[in-house]
């Protein structure tokens, strides 16, 4: 089923997070039914460097294990349970290994890859095997492993995360940044002018379940918006549609 065109793309934080356990199947499933543009999932890597969906660092707070992620093998995570902790109908959901669950949702929905940990060489080969290279975009919270990205993949997009003008520079200059991420309350004129003049995509972060502040951020026109209750702020963009062809 093709996505509906929308002026603003809704990218889903961790999937359905509300709704399911994140990093999931079943959290990505409910975006994909909802008509999302783009599930955001994290990135982490096996002791025995297999990349899967987890925040981590450790696996205590989503699973029914324990301890650091990085410290257990790929066979100990596949037995772990991911979606008792959420709800008993979610018991027996796995952390899904990254390249199925990727084959799985091409074709259906983009992916923001929030990576945590990888081996990037072998990260990157996983996209263009699969062939989603135009489909996904990447953050990393280390500026160290973003460089590092960017000198191994040029053509990949990138996101940053920006507060200022000068922020959305650097991001262009050091970066080579695709895509900037602000939160709404540092959003201005200024910086949406600048991203435009620099050709980024600009993405709005707004977690909260708040339709006043999703009116402001489709007023403020910009390409993205990651959030938590993308089917709330895609009604609101439904319901604008209707009342602007009335």
């Amino acid at each position: 089923m093709p996505r509906p065109a929308r002026p603003i793309e809704i990218v889903c934080h961790k999937g359905a997070n509300e709704y399911a356990p994140e990093n999931t199947y079943a959290a990505a499933q409910l975006c994909l039914d909802w008509g999302m543009d783009y599930v955001e999932i994290d990135v982490n890597l096996s002791k025995d460097e297999v990349h899967y969906l987890l925040h981590g660092p450790d696996v205590d707070q989503t699973t029914g294990g324990s301890g650091p992620f990085c410290e257990l093998t790929s066979a100990e995570i596949d037995r772990l349970d991911a979606g008792s902790w959420f709800g008993p109908r979610f018991a027996g959901e796995r952390v899904p290994r990254l390249e199925p669950f990727l084959r799985w949702i091409k074709g259906r929905a983009g992916v923001f890859l929030d990576v945590k940990a990888a081996n990037l060489e072998q990260l990157i080969q996983t996209i263009y095997r699969i062939g989603l290279e135009a489909d996904c975009f990447f953050w990393f919270g280390k500026p160290d492993m973003a460089l590092r990205f960017r000198e191994l993949d040029e053509r990949l997009s990138l996101k940053v995360n920006v507060k200022s003008v000068s922020d959305v520079i650097e991001a262009v200059e050091v970066y080579r940044a695709n895509i900037v991420e602000v939160q709404l309350k540092d959003m201005s004129a200024d910086l949406r002018a600048a991203c435009r003049q620099n050709g980024l995509k600009l993405m709005i972060y707004h977690p909260e379940k708040d339709a006043e502040a999703f009116r402001r951020i489709i007023d403020w026109d910009v390409d993205l918006i990651n959030l938590n209750h993308g089917d709330l702020f895609a009604n609101l963009l439904a319901e604008q549609a209707g009342n602007s062809s009335a």
